[in-house]
């Protein structure tokens, strides 16, 4: 008679208490409140950061070149050339993708000159390092992935002022509250009939998914990534408005909000220091963190190589 296998019942009940507390422990981490206050930023002097008025006129410059051509018709045709069935679509991973986009300095920043693998790190870490969900995490990581455009001839990009810098609604007033406001003078669409009333050709409660932000790297990487990947809404809507400062920080544009938005807001506004204030921070070590990242990755784009 062949011999019977022996089961050690007891090491397979301990692998799966093991597996059991791991798993509890990812969850313990991921419903962990990211909303809470930032910590890591306490001891920074804030008013250092997003002085424009003291800008150099690289930044003054670009910001004069967006505001007069950020236009409807603009921001209509590069929806219409993002959403075209047969436009190319790249394939690459998310760390690829981090690595293509390190040859670029954006020319709207006046807070850094860093690379922007660099900089996604550092939003990263100080996310990770004030115990915020893994969610929250790999959303810093990739926040600013969308400026991959500028590399993509099929979208017709047409510089950085269609790519970078602060956002803003088109379609209705400019609000004063958006930087440099002196700026859109020249912009067309300041003398259109209706662009240029308070609604323009929105209407009050109407929802930010039905307001025509200007077409940048906030609005592409949202699209990229809404349907690859699993994170949350709170993750999405941190991606797609980040560069809304006229909303979340000074308060512009609330009469457009839905219900829905002003959960959104408390997102946008809980990831907005560990986008801005995190620049400051030491030079992160990308190799020695990349382990660590690499893993984030796998559990929230489980296709690994992503359609850009």
């Amino acid at each position: 008679m062949a011999p019977s296998a022996v089961v050690d019942y007891s090491q397979a009940n301990r692998l799966g208490q093991d597996l059991e507390h791991m798993s509890d422990a990812i969850d313990d981490v991921n419903s962990m409140k990211y909303d809470s206050e930032s910590k890591f930023d306490t001891a920074k002097d804030k008013t250092q950061f997003r002085q424009y008025e003291d800008a150099c006129d690289r930044v003054k410059t670009f910001y004069k070149e967006q505001h007069e051509k950020q236009t409807v018709a603009y921001n209509l045709a590069a929806r219409n050339r993002f959403h075209n069935a047969s436009r190319p679509r790249p394939e690459m991973t998310i760390w690829q993708a981090m690595e293509k986009l390190n040859t670029l300095v954006d020319e709207s920043d006046p807070d850094t000159s860093l690379s922007q693998i660099e900089h996604l790190l550092q939003s990263a870490e100080a996310i990770r390092r004030d115990g915020k969900p893994r969610w929250m995490q790999v959303t810093g990581l990739i926040h600013d992935l969308g400026k991959l455009m500028l590399f993509f001839p099929e979208l017709e990009t047409q510089g950085q002022w269609d790519v970078v810098g602060d956002t803003f609604p088109v379609g209705c007033a400019f609000d004063k509250r958006i930087i440099l406001p002196g700026t859109f003078a020249d912009n067309p669409d300041v003398d259109d009939p209706v662009y240029s009333t308070k609604f323009g050709i929105y209407s009050p409660g109407c929802g930010l998914d039905n307001v025509i932000l200007s077409w940048g790297h906030d609005e592409y990487l949202y699209h990229v990534v809404r349907d690859q990947s699993t994170l949350p809404d709170e993750a999405l809507a941190m991606i797609r408005y980040h560069s809304f400062y006229p909303w979340h920080r000074e308060g512009a544009y609330r009469e457009l909000m839905c219900k829905k938005d002003h959960d959104m807001l408390k997102a946008v506004q809980a990831f907005n220091p560990y986008d801005l204030y995190s620049k400051s921070d030491d030079v992160p070590s990308v190799e020695e963190l990349k382990p660590y990242y690499m893993e984030l990755i796998n559990e929230f784009f489980p296709q690994k190589v992503l359609k850009w």
